[in-house]
């Protein structure tokens, strides 16, 4: 009967969450920057850069040239920056380059006339091109201020339970055991994703959250990446918060980065590229683990969307992107989707990524079942997806008002997991990426008999750590 309950619920509730990129109940108006096209070029080479693999601190900060050196990865080819030579060349035919990819040596220019691209497909750098955006008719404003309150309303407070409201989905995992010998993020740097972080930088329970920065990769840039969508601010809070006795995230002591690549106004291809952007960024920059709440199968255009036979990690933009992470010494966790109860039901990208964790969620209340729009795999190379599972129906979490409250979605699973991810790392300095990601998946309960509705299943961090700390022992 819960079961059914849940499932009547789910069902009033997710259109709700799958229809947040169009809030109907705002007008919409004429787009101002149309007619106009992006393209993605894809260049043949990197000649005439300017950069060299003997000197990276160039082009990548001192922190990512050490989480490499650490984990004994090397600085290849894909690292260096794509040619400026190239891209002047492109500009030179009057077009705007408004975006690059250093591991796919690809540039995004926008065209007014679609017929310009001939030209540019016939410089000798260029090797494809492709359409992933048309400007569209009309759009609904996303960029909107909302109020929030000052603080939290004493009936949100767990009374005495230190973590507050985010307690059970902490101890399931048995994180608040890390947090107890001090891992809680400290010095560990974490990129999230996604498409807004409204008022994270007002709410006062934000305050203390070390920002190390934001950055906009969606052209053109919003006029705040905190006046978007509260999806960000979510995610965020899950990890990062620390409000005690009304909630304390997974990754108090983290470092966060706050990327917006998701563009709430249409839903084209490009968004992979602005995902990959925001990715390299946030290697460039150094982080350790880049959270993203994020996934794409079906876009406004039939024929940009991907097929089920397309999710084997290497054939979508964004995917190709996501499978190199772990190579370049960064985890990745991205939620496996929410569309479990629709006619896709399998994951999207970059979910299918290799060398990578996908979180799929799971109901709150015991027995804990999979969240009937929990997406669902294998990849379709065979591999087990999920990776993991934990809460996310519902998820306690913080909104963009500030508010204490309960939401459903695998969005907020992954970053439980994340923020935890990270404290294991921070115990366990020496593993490489892939080794962490390894360890999480042996310690999940469902190791021995994966599937691919709960994949390896809920990681037990305590477990891994140990188990973790023992293997570096003997080595």
């Amino acid at each position: 009967m819960k079961q059914l309950l849940l499932t009547l619920v789910l069902l009033l509730t997710l259109p709700a969450l799958c229809a947040a990129k169009w809030p109907h109940t705002a007008e919409r108006v004429k787009y101002k920057n149309g007619p106009s096209f992006i393209y993605r070029l894809y260049l043949k080479d990197k000649q005439g850069t300017p950069y060299s693999l003997h000197h990276p601190t160039r082009f990548l900060s001192r922190r990512s040239v050490e989480r490499r050196k650490r984990q004994q990865l090397p600085i290849d080819s894909t690292d260096l920056p794509v040619s400026s030579r190239y891209v002047r060349l492109i500009e030179q035919r009057d077009v705007s380059v408004i975006g690059q990819s250093r591991w796919q040596n690809t540039v995004l220019v926008r065209l007014r006339d679609s017929s310009a691209i001939h030209r540019l497909e016939q410089l000798p750098c260029v090797s494809a091109s492709k359409l992933v955006w048309i400007a569209p008719d009309s759009i609904t404003p996303t960029a909107t201020k909302t109020p929030f309150h000052d603080e939290f309303e004493e009936r949100d407070s767990a009374g005495h339970i230190y973590y507050g409201k985010n307690d059970n989905q902490i101890r399931l995992l048995q994180g608040h055991r890390l947090h107890q010998i001090g891992l809680t993020g400290e010095d560990m740097m974490i990129a999230v994703i996604d498409g807004g972080f409204k008022n994270a930088n007002r709410i006062p329970a934000f305050q203390q959250v070390d920002i190390q920065g934001y950055r906009d990769f969606v052209h053109p840039a919003s006029p705040s990446i905190f006046a978007e969508t509260d999806h960000g601010t979510k995610v965020l809070s899950t990890m990062a918060l620390h409000q005690p006795y009304f909630y304390i995230g997974t990754a108090p002591k983290a470092t966060y980065w706050l990327l917006r690549s998701e563009d709430q106004q249409t839903e084209q291809e490009v968004e992979e590229d602005y995902w990959t952007m925001a990715a390299e960024f946030a290697d460039s920059v150094g982080c350790d683990l880049i959270n993203s709440s994020l996934g794409y199968n079906e876009y406004d255009h039939s024929w940009m969307s991907h097929q089920l036979r397309q999710l084997d990690g290497h054939t979508a933009f964004v995917s190709r992107s996501a499978s190199m992470l772990a190579d370049k010494g960064i985890i990745l966790i991205n939620s496996a989707g929410n569309s479990g109860m629709g006619p896709w039901k399998k994951i999207g990208v970059p979910a299918d990524a290799d060398n990578m964790l996908t979180i799929g969620a799971i109901t709150a209340e015991e027995p804990r079942h999979i969240a009937p729009f929990s997406s669902v795999g294998p990849s379709q190379d065979g591999r087990v997806k999920p990776d993991a599972v934990t809460i996310g129906a519902p998820t306690f979490l913080v909104n963009g008002r500030g508010v204490i409250m309960e939401d459903m979605g695998t969005s907020f699973s992954a970053p439980t997991i994340c923020g935890l991810v990270a404290c294991l790392w921070q115990g366990l300095p020496e593993k490489r990426a892939i080794d962490i990601i390894r360890l999480i998946r042996q310690n999940c309960d469902n190791y021995d008999h994966p599937d691919n509705i709960y994949g390896y299943g809920m990681p037990d961090f305590w477990q891994a750590y140990m188990k973790g700390k023992a293997m570096s022992e003997e080595q």
